[in-house]
């Protein structure tokens, strides 16, 4: 049977140094992980996380609850997720909260019943019975890219100023009635995305019009019903912004019902890039989230707590980048 000293002679390091590369327990530099993987694969060394649960109260697991898993945005955050936690030997368990909050809460519950070491959570619009939950059992948390009211781990993509940037481009190329579809009501990235419309237009000197900003729900048939009603007011927008990757496709149907193009007769712009933006036509100029680096980043939170589970809580928020296409109706 290959050893932890077997792997240890393989990877030329000590014993402790393939523990703390199993375990989790200290920091590795990673040309010193890699080595010990490379041994261990080698080897074929099979860590008997079951016999080192019953001894250290650890599972090797991190649960994770996130909503609407076919998005591709939170597709990409979740393979950041297992991407990390594979690398640091964790498994997942993975659950869907579905955006409401009793499913959450017996989510959250369940997650903790199986004994995951911590999870990783993208919050409901109304979490607070979860949160209560995770903080009255002492479970080790982060919350990824929806945050939450209070002092907890978490790290997410700049939603505000990146929404205003949006703005800012479609009044530098002359548009003055500006359009938004907001997302589900209730979560912080729908908040922080609707308050960074509101403020493009107030920098721009533009004065708002209430009707032109409507409920998309986060999904597409709401967005296309939000889109057309934005398109149907006596004074309609000449650009209209999304404020995610589904309800961008609900918008362009939305346009198409109204008889009208994107961009000759509308300008269309989303807070959320997505693989296929560059097969629009015309190709979708857009926010994109660092989405992958948001799941990586929250198990390295979570690792850092599990390690050092006194420190203060850490709020990071990523930068998103502006990518520039002809949806907006300027050439590439």
């Amino acid at each position: 049977m290959v050893t932890m000293a077997d792997v240890a002679g393989a990877a030329g390091v000590s014993v402790a140094t393939v523990s703390h590369v199993l375990n989790g327990t200290r920091p590795v530099s990673e040309p010193t992980r890699q080595a010990v993987v490379d041994a261990i694969n080698r080897c074929g060394y099979i860590h008997n996380t079951v016999a080192r649960s019953l001894v250290t109260s650890r599972t090797k697991s991190i649960g994770v609850a996130l909503s609407a898993i076919s998005n591709p945005y939170f597709t990409e955050i979740l393979q950041g997720v297992e991407s990390e936690a594979v690398a640091h030997g964790y498994t997942l368990l993975l659950a869907d909260p579905r955006d409401d909050p009793d499913h959450e809460l017996r989510v959250v519950s369940d997650l903790h019943q199986r004994r995951v070491d911590g999870v990783v959570l993208a919050a409901s619009p109304a979490p607070d019975r979860a949160v209560h939950y995770l903080r009255e059992h002492g479970v080790p948390t982060v919350f990824a890219d929806r945050v939450v009211d209070g002092e907890q781990d978490q790290v997410c993509a700049e939603n505000r100023e990146s929404t205003a940037r949006l703005v800012d481009h479609l009044a530098e190329l002359g548009h003055r009635r500006i359009g938004f579809v907001a997302g589900i009501a209730g979560l912080s990235t729908t908040t922080e995305r609707r308050d960074g419309y509101w403020e493009g237009l107030r920098r721009n000197g533009i004065a708002p019009v209430p009707q032109l900003c409507r409920d998309g729900a986060s999904e597409s048939g709401a967005a296309r019903e939000a889109t057309r009603a934005v398109l149907s007011c006596p004074d309609p927008p000449t650009a209209v912004i999304t404020a995610n990757n589904a309800m961008t496709i609900g918008a362009m149907q939305g346009v198409r019902d109204r008889g009208l193009r994107v961009p000759e007769d509308v300008a269309l712009v989303a807070f959320d890039d997505f693989p296929w933006a560059e097969l629009f036509s015309p190709r979708l100029t857009a926010i994109a989230q660092p989405s992958w680096e948001i799941g990586a980043r929250a198990v390295r939170l979570m690792l850092d707590r599990l390690g050092n589970p006194d420190r203060p809580p850490v709020k990071e928020v990523l930068e998103s980048r502006f990518v520039h296409r002809e949806s907006c109706g300027c050439a590439d």
